[in-house]
């Protein structure tokens, strides 16, 4: 019998089902039973995931990782373990705290004063963290959640007759209270912080699409309502107060409705020859990301460009990933803005990890009735060291939030110049009493990076006409065979109402 007939098919069957395997399990401590959030789970030398909050992760097993039998697991504090592949289908992954004996190894030879050490984090962040061209694979995730927490509108006055109290009420009705968006991004990265490509592999749109029904319903309705009122060559006064004050043309409203169409046709093909507004959005946003880091320049997180506004204490060793750490609070001092905790390397002083978040609004206002707080700005950014000896992004987590509210009335008056007498033709009268939070959580994970020569950078391509595909529930099936932070259980018990019905 000739074996290889049999064995050669199987061997390939094996690989293939190898390669097709999706890994998910959670990483708990096992002294406590509580998940261990962010774990490092390094797959080879410069490839790895990260826990999500909730400890948990999951993997695809490609052709590169089926010819390694196992993968580690470390998280700060905890005894770095390998894991047979097999060993880990579906199933909890306990690790232990590590014994920190520190004191008696190194500080006696480093005896160093917080302001020495925080000297040395300054002095070397140039040397620390890679500013070079890269090339990284990343997944980026964006939640964003809205809640009108007061929205209150109390009908005065209107001379068109369908513009009634009922009408105001079926508007209040219609407008979401509270809303959930998400976008989910899998991605090549390349360049520096001064300029940089997008290759967009594939994209998620998480949604409810039927709020944006309703309000196209309204805004259809509306425009009804002003065709059938509201002369062609009028314009609206909108008033609010005695101060603000504005104008709108309503020709637009009354054009033809092939011309209209004709025009968005040729926007449409128009739009081909340009960058996709998705491919556009998350570029400018990861942008936005990568600049706002500690080690940058005038960014908003300045405590250490800023050191000098706030206090370090050193209150703790530890490790991370084999290296030894100085864990170090900070707060602030004066009119800082933010108290965290960061995670110094030893040996060269490089921030590995850092925590944070505000402590008092970065930004309020209150004006004529119109108020605005940026009241959130918290969260994490961890480092790995790269083939060069420096650092770079492995995992960050920033979230943001902010405050709105209008307590103003509104007036909408029609006037028109080319009628006789008073040139105001109709009115539309209210109060406005309106109250917004808006939250959003980004969330980054970069599974590799690798430098990137000038020549590689300028033969780097953008995918332009990525779109991202619509998802109106969690669906498990969608990011089968990549590499992703696991989502959490809000997004996974997301659905719209659409499903509902």
């Amino acid at each position: 019998m000739r074996y290889h007939t049999f064995i050669i098919p199987f061997l390939f069957s094996f690989i293939s089902l190898l390669q097709a395997q999706t890994i998910s399990s959670k990483v708990v401590d096992k002294n406590t039973n509580e998940p261990i959030p962010y774990a490092t789970i390094q797959l080879s030398e410069h490839n790895g995931i990260i826990t999500n909050e909730q400890g948990r992760f999951s993997f695809t097993i490609d052709e590169q990782l089926s010819k390694s039998d196992s993968v580690y697991i470390s998280s700060m504090g905890y005894e770095k373990v390998g894991i047979a592949l097999n060993n880990i289908t579906d199933s909890i992954i306990y690790i232990a705290p590590k014994a920190i004996e520190l004191k008696g190894v190194f500080i006696s030879n480093k005896n160093l004063t917080i302001d020495e050490i925080m000297d040395n984090v300054e002095g070397k962040l140039d040397q620390n963290y890679s500013k070079d061209l890269s090339h990284k694979k990343l997944f980026f995730r964006q939640s964003d959640f809205s809640d009108f927490n007061k929205f209150d509108i109390e009908f005065k006055k209107s001379t068109i007759e369908e513009f009634n109290k009922k009408f105001i009420d079926s508007v209040i009705s219609i407008i979401p209270k509270k809303s959930a968006y998400y976008t989910e991004t899998l991605c090549d990265l390349y360049g520096n912080f001064e300029k940089q490509k997008l290759n967009i592999i594939k994209g998620a749109e998480l949604y409810d699409k039927s709020n944006d029904g309703s309000m196209d319903a309204l805004s259809e309705k509306v425009e009804s309502i002003l065709k059938k009122n509201v002369k062609p060559n009028s314009y609206l006064k909108i008033k609010s107060g005695w101060i603000l004050s504005t104008k709108v043309q309503m020709d637009s409203i009354f054009e033809n409705d092939e011309e209209v169409a004709a025009v968005k046709d040729g926007m449409d093909t128009s739009n081909k020859k340009e960058e996709s507004y998705f491919l556009k959005s998350r570029k400018s946003r990861l942008q936005d990301l990568f600049c706002g880091m500690f080690f940058m320049e005038d960014v908003k997180l300045n405590f250490i460009e800023k050191s000098n506004r706030y206090n370090f204490e050193l209150i703790d060793y530890s490790t991370i990933d084999d290296n030894s750490v100085y864990i170090i609070n900070f707060t602030p001092k004066g009119g800082a803005d933010y108290k965290g905790t960061i995670y110094v390397n030893t040996e060269d002083f490089a921030i590995i990890r850092a925590d944070y978040e505000n402590i008092k609004n970065l930004k309020s206002i209150k004006l004529l009735g119109i108020s605005y707080k940026d009241y959130l700005y918290k969260g994490k950014t961890i480092f790995t060291k790269g083939i060069d000896g420096k650092y770079s992004l492995r995992y960050m987590e920033k979230t943001r939030g902010n405050l709105f509210g209008l307590k103003r009335p509104l007036k909408i008056i029609e006037k028109n110049k080319f009628v006789k007498g008073r040139r105001k033709q109709n009115e539309l009268s209210l109060d406005l009493d309106i109250g917004a939070i808006q939250v959003t959580k980004n969330e980054i994970v970069v599974f590799d990076s690798q430098p990137l020569t000038e020549t590689e950078y300028d033969n780097s391509k953008e995918n332009k006409t990525i779109k991202p595909q619509y998802l109106s529930k969690y669906d498990p099936e969608f990011w089968k065979g990549y590499n992703i932070i696991e989502p959490n259980t809000a997004i996974k018990q997301f659905t719209s109402e659409e499903e509902e019905s």
